[in-house]
């Protein structure tokens, strides 16, 4: 039977899952450059002595493409047909000096022009695909000005909000299936997914123990299924699918903290005591200087910084050896037709190769992460006599 306790710690854990959705949002727009910013062309009085060498840098750079593809934008790109880019624009909302601004990132025609004092930094630096303050009337960085606080609804951000509708749906038809079909088979989506949710149920019960683990149900199985998605979705080329969510270090930054957050909540008398008076160790590692504390309040951080590389360089990393393949093929056709024609065999084989470890490293990662986390809870709650 359960106790009203138990019912209140169930909410608990709805209630951090919940939160943690929405936290995703803001942080997922944080973003290090543009999908579609374009390089600084040279006139003809600007030309340097090697001017070929330079011709062919400008047509194509393998490492500007690859890192324009995995990071965040102001505008999902959709496709390019020559010069032109078909690309579907994004709120911009900027809060600059007390003052509310808003409008569609296409004013800023793919980073070309700039809009109401902003613009889209092209140049490669720390503001780059970051929206900053220009000089009146110039395309110039106003270096002077301080950046705008960017709240815009990027690329990353409405990836999330796609993924919070459509799990939502999802779980929201299989919660009514279970009620309507209470004590019957499961049915239909409820049978797919049934396994899935008795595996993490399962996970829990394993790490955290079969009396404390109803509680953190719902936050793992948030973790799972968000994770998982993302990953899935991110694999997908097509609008709209190819958002790097999961692949942003500050999306994997906000799951950790949660993580971190509610293993602290939930850390017993037990727990905190290994931490700042570890028993078992000689006095003078604790005293005068407290070198056992120093390591474990360490470990303790260093769980949920390993939690968000993981997962960020996983996904970062499968990303970019895909594209490394497909840049060979223009890299080695720039230099002769035939041999880019026959790199593209090597290319496409070894990048569809990579692609399908990536749909396995989809679902190992999400269940890592998970796994994880559950290990922590449990190592937070458990009893020693």
């Amino acid at each position: 039977m359960k106790t009203g306790r138990d019912i209140n710690n169930r909410h608990l854990g709805n209630i951090f899952a919940i939160i943690m959705m929405l936290f995703l949002i803001p942080f997922a727009g944080i973003s290090n450059g543009d999908d579609h910013s374009q390089p600084q062309h040279i006139t003809n009085d600007q030309q340097p002595e090697d001017w070929e060498e330079i011709v062919l840098e400008e047509e194509y750079k393998a490492g500007r493409m690859i890192i324009e593809h995995i990071i965040d934008a102001h505008e999902w790109h959709i496709l390019s047909i020559g010069e032109k880019h078909v690309a579907i624009p994004l709120p911009v909302i900027l809060v600059y000096e007390g003052k509310l601004y808003t409008f569609i990132s296409g004013k800023f025609n793919h980073g070309h022009d700039a809009y109401k004092g902003f613009k889209v930094e092209t140049a490669y630096g720390s503001t780059k695909g970051k929206i900053v303050r220009v000089k009146d009337g110039t395309m110039e960085t106003d270096t002077a000005s301080s950046l705008p606080l960017d709240l815009s609804i990027t690329k990353n951000v409405l990836s999330v909000f796609f993924s919070l509708i459509i799990l939502s749906v999802i779980f929201i038809s299989v919660a009514r299936s279970y009620k309507k079909r209470a004590g019957k088979a499961p049915k239909g989506l409820q049978s797919f997914l049934e396994p899935v949710i008795l595996f993490i149920r399962d996970l829990a019960i394993s790490s955290i123990g079969e009396k404390k683990y109803e509680k953190f149900i719902p936050y793992l199985l948030t973790l799972f299924f968000f994770i998982l998605f993302n990953n899935l979705f991110g694999l997908f080329p097509f609008f709209p699918g190819g958002a790097n969510v999961t692949g942003n270090i500050a999306v994997t930054l906000v799951m950790a903290v949660f993580t971190f957050i509610i293993t602290s909540i939930n850390g017993n008398k037990n727990y905190w005591k290994h931490i700042f008076n570890t028993p078992g160790v000689p006095w003078w590692l604790k005293f005068p200087l407290p070198l056992m504390l120093v390591i474990e309040l360490m470990g303790v951080l260093t769980k949920p910084f390993v939690l968000m590389i993981r997962l960020f360089a996983n996904i970062t990393a499968g990303h970019i050896i895909v594209l490394g393949f497909i840049s060979l093929i223009f890299i080695f056709g720039h230099l002769h037709v035939g041999l880019g024609y026959s790199v593209s065999l090597v290319s496409v084989f070894f990048a569809v190769f990579i692609g399908m470890l990536e749909l396995l490293v989809a679902f190992i990662q999400a269940y890592v992460f998970t796994l994880l986390s559950a290990i922590f809870f449990g190592m937070a709650t458990e009893e020693h006599h």
